[in-house]
């Protein structure tokens, strides 16, 4: 019975041709986008699940008061590692690391960066990572050893000879290979090529309390909640820390969510990432639906053409049930057909799709989980598109469609036209979302932030010319260059400033009241180079001893120590009590996903890692060729490396962009699949009323008459889901603006050309088959009469 199914699908495919190829491209694309999305989703929940007893380990931030709120943390200070060491029991292993900086190495005539970690001697403890050779435990403890991974042992050594060689960092440190560990996945949120051991960069500014700079990692002993250790974790500031810090409270993220939920509102987490993943997930969705529904679309209109079939079969006895398990074979046929054509597109797409999304996802059809989901991709679309058309025929009584022409009533119409409209209204939808997306990208791109982005270049200060000695000769050298306006030195880059801390104080504050400020050390010129706006006092000078114990500060730093003229006021930070030299208008310290805060500015050019240049107009060619001539001069060692700071900020917002192309991409496909359905809808309408035209025509009607005819019923159906769609679109694209401190406003207009572009593309899509049907001669369609 099964053969005799797949015969007479085959059968049923190759005589309705047209058909037949719009419903298998409707599905392969629908069911090509669901692959490539999955396949990123899938990447996207395996972040850190690769590692050893995952669930053990956890991330550790700090939530302190903050006016009424509680301020999550991202990073933490520097002792705060060994006071969980020293104190806490629930806690077997726990280590710190640094952000991951680029460093030179070299070997013989072989150099380049490559991303490492410095990280306390327990990273292993912590990281149960698989070893190549060697004894990374031992190798992290020591401090003139050094732990990398296959990939950076192979490029430099002979395979398998990396252990005890020499290999020399950042020009002018040498270290052995004490252990060769295997590379770490790409979907780690612990990137790495190298460890050294902390203390080799240890200085005293990371053994306070109030910097919070790094990252901090625990792992748990078996059988022990993270409720437990945060509980044994309450009181590690107010023993530790002292009296400035003592609301601080420590609090456990698993390593498995840090990838994916990395917003935290008032000490709770409130999502991240995983917003995108839900986003692409409910996308590939909407897309697979729209396919199946035109498949459902084209089936339950065309059913006519099958009733005599159905009719003739259940006279020779066919039962009912046979009758369904034909029409789901075809459908399921249809499907597989589709999918196969979908791998096809999958394969040839992922490289591009790859690129633009920075994954390294592969189409592996040896896995058994891709196979399952395949099988089941084909199983849930063929049933689905399938299911209502099988029944519907399946039902139809015999006599009624043997006694002549079956009247099939409203139902089947009214169930199409629902159809239309819930395909059209997920196309509006993501129409909608294209344009509020792509109108919230503009509004991060052209906002302005307080200080210029735009011909501003920075390179970091690394080798001779991270000197404490050498900063400021070079800076000042650099400066000689006609096609350069201006520099300055930086601790980190202003739009993107991470570094936070506790130990602002000032005379009158209240005891009581907690601060978490951003901070940040400078040289001379950032003020001029970034071309932020002073509504009191100076930036710092370079030749002024005094500066050294000055500070600069923002608006929100004034408002929260209660100073409407702070300049001249004392305050005691980073180094020490010393004036206010400068107030700087407020001005974005990071993506627009976060309000302004407070800002407090250190003139220390020797605690800075980046120089920041400020080209002349049009000169922006010529000054990267004097900023490489001048680098090579006092850093000859190491190659020379510059981005642009426009650059920089927009990476800030590398996932929404990622979603604005995705939405683009993708609502463009959704909109071409519905049109398909629409397109075959249209030639079928048309090809029903071919006689009903032929008597208006020669009745009188002009071809605008009989096209307006055709279209209206459509139209309509397209006005209907805009009416629908709306709403929808407006709640959800209101919550994704709300995960923006600054947004755009979502305007009427947006729905208005969302509708018009939908009633259009619809009414391209069916007016050709609309004015094919009017030009037909009516002698034609009459002559059978």
């Amino acid at each position: 019975m099964f053969r005799n199914y797949v015969k007479i699908a085959v059968r049923s495919l190759l005589k309705n041709k047209l058909y037949s190829g719009i419903n298998i491209l409707g599905l392969a694309l629908g069911m090509a986008c669901s692959l490539l999305i999955g396949l990123w989703v899938k990447d996207e929940l395996s972040y850190d699940r690769f590692l050893p007893d995952a669930e053990r380990i956890h991330y550790v931030r700090v939530n302190f008061p903050y006016n009424g709120e509680i301020v999550t943390n991202y990073v933490t200070p520097g002792p705060l590692q060994e006071a969980i060491a020293q104190s806490i029991p629930q806690v077997a292993a726990v280590t710190k690391v640094n952000y991951g900086p680029e460093m030179l190495i070299k070997v013989g005539e072989k150099t380049s960066k490559e991303r490492g970690r410095f990280a306390t001697s327990d990273f292993f403890g912590v990281f149960d990572l698989p070893v190549v050779y060697g004894d990374p435990k031992a190798a992290l403890a020591q401090p003139n050893k050094i732990v990398v991974t296959r990939k950076l042992a192979e490029k430099y050594f002979p395979i398998g000879s990396a252990l005890g060689k020499t290999l020399q960092l950042d020009n002018d440190k040498f270290y052995t290979v004490g252990a060769v560990i295997e590379d770490v996945p790409a979907n780690s949120s612990l990137p790495f090529e190298w460890l050294v051991n902390w203390k080799v960069q240890e200085q005293d500014w990371m053994k306070t309390w109030g910097n919070n700079s790094f990252a901090t990692y625990v792992r748990l002993k078996p059988n022990t909640t993270p409720e437990q250790a945060e509980a044994a974790m309450k009181n590690i500031y107010p023993r530790f820390a002292g009296k400035n810090f003592e609301t601080g409270r420590p609090t456990l993220q698993p390593i498995t969510d840090l990838h994916l939920y990395g917003e935290y509102k008032n000490g709770k987490s409130v999502g991240g990432r995983i917003e995108y993943v839900r986003i692409f997930s409910i996308v590939a969705l909407f897309i697979l639906l729209i396919a199946c529904i035109n498949f459902m679309n084209l089936a339950t209109a065309r059913s006519a053409n099958r009733a005599k079939e159905v009719g003739v079969r259940k006279v020779v006895g066919a039962m009912r049930s046979s009758l369904v398990g034909q029409f789901l074979s075809e459908s399921v046929l249809t499907s597989l057909l589709a999918v196969v054509l979908a791998i096809g597109l999958v394969w040839l797409v992922l490289p591009t799709f790859n690129t633009v999304f920075t994954k390294q996802l592969t189409l592996n059809l040896g896995e058994p989980v891709l196979w399952v989901i395949i099988v089941g991709l084909v199983l849930i679309t063929g049933v689905v598109s399938g299911s209502y058309p099988a029944l519907f025929l399946s039902s139809l009584q015999p006599i009624k469609i043997l006694k002549g022409r079956l009247q099939f009533g409203s139902g089947p119409a009214l169930f199409r036209r629902a159809l239309v409209v819930f395909q059209f209204s997920l196309s509006i939808f993501l129409i909608v979302g294209m344009l509020a997306v792509g109108k919230q990208m503009d509004y991060l791109r052209t906002k302005n932030l307080g200080l210029d982005r735009e011909n501003v270049v920075y390179i970091p200060l690394e080798g001779e010319i991270a000197q404490p000695k050498k900063v400021e000769p070079f800076r000042q050298e650099v400066m000689r260059a006609p096609s350069i306006a201006s520099a300055t030195t930086t601790m980190s880059l202003p739009i993107n400033v991470q570094s936070t801390s506790g130990d602002l104080n000032w005379p009158g504050k209240d005891p009581a009241l907690q601060t978490t400020v951003s901070a940040m050390a400078v040289g001379g010129g950032f003020i001029k180079t970034m071309n932020i706006k002073l509504l009191g006092g100076r930036d710092f000078q370079v030749d002024s001893p005094a500066d050294s114990s000055s500070y600069l500060i923002n608006e929100a730093t004034a408002k929260l120590m209660g100073m409407k003229d702070p300049v001249g006021k004392e305050i005691q930070f980073w180094s020490g009590k010393g004036r206010v030299v400068g107030l700087m208008k407020d001005f974005h310290l990071n993506s627009l996903h976060q309000a302004i805060t407070p800002l407090v500015l250190t003139f220390n050019a020797s605690n800075t890692s980046y120089l920041l240049v400020k080209t002349r107009a049009g000169q922006a060619q010529q000054a990267i060729a004097d900023l490489e001539r001048i680098t090579k001069e006092f850093n000859p060692n190491y190659p020379f490396n510059y981005h642009f700071i426009d650059e920089e900020y927009e990476s800030l917002y590398r996932s929404e962009q990622q979603v604005n192309t995705l939405v683009n991409y993708f609502g463009l496909l959704a909109i071409v699949i519905s049109c398909l359905g629409l397109f075959a809808l249209a030639a079928f309408t048309a090809e029903q009323r071919t006689k009903e035209i032929g008597v208006r025509k020669v009745l009188g009607a002009s071809v605008p008459n009989i096209v307006g005819l055709l279209s209206k019923d459509f139209l309509k159906l397209v006005l209907i889901a805009l009416v629908l769609a709306s709403p929808l679109a407006w709640w959800a694209l209101s919550k994704w603006l709300d995960t923006f401190a600054y947004q755009t406003e979502l305007t009427w207009w947006i729905f208005g050309v969302a509708g018009v572009t939908a009633v259009v593309i619809a009414f391209l899509t069916v007016s050709y088959q609309s004015i094919k049907a009017a030009l037909t001669n009516p002698v034609t369609s009459l002559k059978a009469e």
